[in-house]
C-alpha cells in the first residue's frame, strides 16, 4: 500500500505538472491544427481565384501528409536526442514561415509545393508532444491528460472557423481575404515557437517549478512503471519498438481514424455550405457546432477511459458512431438530419483519440517511445492524404458528397473492427500466460 503522504504528493505533483504544461502545449497544438486545416476555409474563395478544381484541392490538401510522413520518424528521433524544447521550437518557427507562404501560391502546382513543404516542416510535432507527455505522466493518467491536450484539435475549428471565415472578407494592400487569413494566422505560430525556448523544460529534472520531493516522486513513478512493463508488450530500444507487431497494427488503426478525421475536417466547410444558402461567415459559425460537441465528447470520454482503465472499446465505439453518422449524413436529403449526423460524426471521430494514444504508447519510453509513436503517426497520416483526396475525386466525378462520406465511413468501421480484434487477441494471450 502507498502511504497517504505519497498519494498526496503524487496528486499535487501531477496537478502542478498538468497546470504548467497542458495549457501551453494545447495552445501550440491549437495553432498547429489551425495552420494545417485553415486551407479548408480558404477554399471557399481561393479555389475560384486560382482556378483550383475540387480534385486538385483534395490532392493539395492531402499532399501535406506525404512530406509529413517522410520526415516523421527522423524528426521524432531528433527530438529525443536534442530535447523537446529546442526541436519543437524549430518545428513551429519553420512551419509558421511556410504557412504564411501559402498566401502567395499562384495555382495548383505552387499550392502542391507549399503544402508538401509545410508537411516536412511540421513533421514530428504531434508525435513529439505525445512522446513528451509520456516523459511526464504515468500511463494510468494519460487518456485524461491527452484529452485535455487534444481538446485543442476540435477547439481550433470552434474558434478558428468564425475567425478564418471573417478574415476572408478582408481586401487590402492588393491581397485577397484568403491571403490575409494565411498571413495573420501564421504570426502567432512563429511567436509561440520562440516562446517554447523559454517556457518548455525538456524533462522533470529540468523543471524549476518542481521541488526536489516532487521531482523524485515523478521520476521514481515513471521508472517503476517502466520496470513493471510486461516483456511481451515492452520495447527497450528503437529497433525493438519499430519491430513490435502491435506498433504496426496501431498505425493501421490510426490510418483508419485519420481517413475520417482529415476527410471530415478539410471538407466540412464546403459540405456545410452545400446544405443551404449561407454566407462565408454563416458557414464559419455553423461549423463551430460539430466541433464544440466534439470538445465535450473528447474530454468526457477520455476521463471515462481513465476511470474504467479500459482503452480498446473507448477507441472502437466512437469510430463506429462516426461511421454510422457519416453514412446517414451522406445519404439523407434532409439538411437538418444531415447536419445532426455531421455533429455526431464529429463526436465519434474525435472522442476516441485520447484513449487511442494511451493504448498505443503503453510500455514505451525513451528512444523506443519516440520512434514507435512517430511510426504510428506516420502510418496513420497516410490516411490524412487519402481522406481529403478521396472526397475531392469522388465529388468531382459524382457531383455529390454521398459516395466519399461512405468511403471514409468504411475505413472507420474497419479500424474499429481491428481494435476489437486486437483486444480479443490480447485477452487470449493474457489468459494463456497467466499463472494457474
Amino acid at each position: 500500500m502507498t502511504p497517504p503522504t505519497d498519494n498526496n504528493l503524487g496528486t499535487s505533483t501531477l496537478r502542478k505538472v498538468a497546470g504548467r504544461l497542458i495549457p501551453f502545449l494545447g495552445f501550440l497544438y491549437f495553432f498547429a491544427f489551425l495552420d494545417r486545416v485553415n486551407v479548408g476555409f480558404a477554399a471557399l474563395t481561393m479555389n475560384a481565384d486560382l482556378g483550383i478544381s475540387a480534385a486538385a484541392f483534395g490532392i493539395g490538401s492531402g499532399i501535406f501528409f506525404i512530406g509529413y510522413i517522410l520526415c516523421e520518424v527522423p524528426s521524432n528521433v531528433m527530438l529525443e536526442r536534442f530535447g523537446a524544447r529546442l526541436w519543437i521550437a524549430r518545428i513551429m518557427i519553420s512551419w509558421g514561415i511556410l504557412s504564411a507562404a501559402m498566401a502567395f501560391v499562384q495555382g495548383p502546382r505552387s499550392f502542391y509545393a507549399v503544402r508538401f513543404l509545410l508537411g516536412i516542416a511540421e513533421a514530428g510535432f504531434f508525435p513529439g508532444i505525445i512522446f513528451y507527455l509520456t516523459c511526464w505522466f504515468p500511463s494510468q493518467h494519460r487518456a485524461r491528460i491527452i484529452a485535455l491536450f487534444m481538446i485543442a484539435l476540435p477547439l481550433s475549428s470552434v474558434i478558428g472557423a468564425p475567425i478564418s471565415t471573417s478574415l476572408l472578407g478582408i481586401e487590402a494592400v492588393g491581397l485577397k481575404g484568403w491571403q490575409w487569413m494565411f498571413l495573420l494566422e501564421a504570426v502567432p505560430t512563429i511567436i509561440l515557437g520562440i516562446a517554447v525556448l523559454a517556457v518548455l523544460p525538456d524533462r522533470p529534472s529540468d523543471a524549476k517549478w518542481l521541488n526536489e520531493d516532487e521531482k523524485r516522486w515523478l521520476q521514481s513513478e515513471l521508472a517503476r512503471e517502466h520496470a513493471g512493463s510486461s516483456s511481451h508488450d515492452h520495447a527497450r530500444s528503437l529497433r525493438e519498438a519499430l519491430m513490435l507487431p502491435r506498433v504496426w497494427r496501431s498505425g493501421l488503426v490510426y490510418f483508419c481514424i485519420l481517413v475520417g478525421l482529415y476527410g471530415f475536417s478539410f471538407w466540412l466547410p464546403q459540405i456545410i455550405a452545400s446544405l443551404g444558402q449561407m454566407t462565408n461567415v454563416q458557414v464559419g459559425l455553423v461549423t463551430m457546432i460539430p466541433y464544440s460537441l466534439a470538445c465535450i465528447g473528447l474530454v468526457l470520454w477520455g476521463r471515462h477511459s481513465d476511470a474504467t482503465e479500459e482503452r480498446a472499446l473507448h477507441v472502437a465505439l466512437p469510430m463506429l458512431l462516426g461511421a454510422a453518422a457519416l453514412i446517414v449524413s451522406g445519404w439523407t436529403s434532409a439538411p437538418v438530419v444531415g447536419f445532426a449526423a455531421l455533429c455526431l460524426a464529429a463526436v465519434g471521430i474525435y472522442s476516441g483519440l485520447p484513449s487511442f494514444w494511451a493504448l498505443a504508447s503503453r510500455g514505451l519510453q525513451g528512444a523506443a517511445a519516440a520512434g514507435a509513436i512517430a511510426l504510428i503517426n506516420s502510418l496513420g497520416n497516410f490516411g490524412g492524404f487519402l481522406g481529403p483526396a478521396a472526397i475531392g475525386l469522388a465529388k468531382t466525378y459524382t457531383h455529390s458528397y454521398a459516395a466519399s462520406l461512405l468511403l471514409i465511413a468504411v475505413f472507420l468501421g474497419l479500424g474499429a473492427a481491428l481494435v476489437i480484434w486486437e483486444r480479443a487477441r490480447e485477452q487470449r494471450a493474457t489468459t494463456m500466460f497467466a499463472p494457474h
